[in-house]
Parts: structure tokens; C-alpha cells; sequence
């Protein structure tokens, strides 16, 4: 019993420390867009990314972070604190690197072979990349913990594939299609250097 208590605080603690994560990463989000219409009148857009343009370097970074309204906003928060989840479950750190990988990679191919003339911003990038984590890490790591959350991930939000097809005007398909990848790529990268991720 006395073993039981230690293991189950801390287990607690561990996930009092993602929802709070995930608190800090809503808020923040929510902050930049009501400061954005408020003050800026939704100019801050314009920092997204913008393909082959130097001063649209700094949108790698930024995308994320920027939304194109409310609206925009409303409909990547729950997909997004979702597939946060999920990818933190294993760990923060995982979480961690990964959101950093996916920001890198596929802002960098975003920005490379985008559409030119056009502005890409949104969290939707690293929604996909989520998504490709996470199917990637069944696929890779082989464990039946891993497969079965892919396959649960699959079948809730596999519907999300059209969304890498350029069907939609207005819409980042290559966001869309780079984050995938980049979350494969991110998945493959981790499950082989688990050395590099913190268990906590």
C-alpha cells in the first residue's frame, strides 16, 4: 500500500502538469488573437509565413500562433488540445520535442515550395504533425500501446486526410501536407533516440 501512495501522487502531479501545459498553451493562443483584433485589426497576419520571402522567415515561428479570426481559432482548439494529449501522454518532453520538430519542418517546407504571393498561418500545421506522430509511432515504436492509440487516432480523426489535398481556397493544404510529414519524420526520430526524451 505504502508503494501504491508515491506512484499514484505522482501520477497525479503528472498530470496535473500537462492540463496545465495545455492551459498555458490555450491561453496564449486565445491572448494573441483577442490582442490581434483588438489592437491590431488582425494585421499581425501578416507575420505568418510567406513562401520564399526573407522577412516571411520569422513565420516558421510565428504561424502557429496567429489565427485568421476567431472562427479559424475555434476550429483548430479542441483537434489541437486533443492531439496534444495524446502526444504528451507518453511524456512532456515528447511532447515538447516534438511540437519543436513539426514547427521546424514543416514551416521550413512551407515556406520553401508554398504558394507564392500567399500568407500561411494557423496551429493546423501542428495539428497534422500531431496526427503523423502519432500514427507514425504506432507504426514505428510496435508496442501494443502505441498501435492501439494509432488506430484510435485513425479512426476519430481520419477524416482530417482531406485536408492535405488542395480542394479549399484559402486553406494551407501545404501546412497541412508538411506537418504530416514532419510528424512521421518526428515520430521516427524519437522512438529511435528514446534516449533524448525525459520520462517525466
Amino acid at each position: 500500500m505504502s508503494s501504491e501512495r508515491p506512484l499514484l501522487s505522482e501520477l497525479k502531479s503528472a498530470t496535473t502538469a500537462r492540463f496545465q501545459l495545455l492551459g498555458i498553451v490555450l491561453v496564449t493562443l486565445w491572448l494573441i488573437e483577442i490582442i490581434d483584433f483588438l489592437v491590431f485589426g488582425g494585421r499581425l497576419d501578416r507575420y505568418g509565413i510567406r513562401p520564399r520571402s526573407l522577412g516571411g522567415l520569422w513565420g516558421i515561428l510565428l504561424a502557429p500562433l496567429l489565427h485568421g479570426g476567431f472562427n479559424h481559432l475555434i476550429a483548430n482548439t479542441i483537434p489541437m488540445l486533443t492531439l496534444s494529449w495524446w502526444v504528451m501522454l507518453r511524456s512532456i518532453g515528447t511532447w515538447i520535442m516534438a511540437t519543436v520538430m513539426i514547427t521546424l519542418l514543416s514551416g521550413a517546407a512551407t515556406w520553401l515550395v508554398g504558394r507564392g504571393g500567399s500568407v500561411h498561418i494557423g496551429a493546423s500545421g501542428l495539428i497534422f504533425g500531431y496526427l503523423g506522430f502519432l500514427l507514425g509511432r504506432g507504426y514505428y515504436e510496435r508496442t501494443m500501446g502505441a498501435i492501439a492509440i494509432s488506430l484510435f487516432i485513425l479512426v476519430t480523426y481520419g477524416a482530417m486526410f482531406w485536408g492535405i489535398l488542395p480542394t479549399q481556397p484559402g486553406i494551407s493544404w501545404e501546412s497541412h501536407l508538411f506537418g504530416l510529414i514532419s510528424g512521421i519524420i518526428a515520430a521516427y526520430w524519437l522512438t529511435s533516440k528514446p534516449d533524448m526524451i525525459s520520462d517525466k
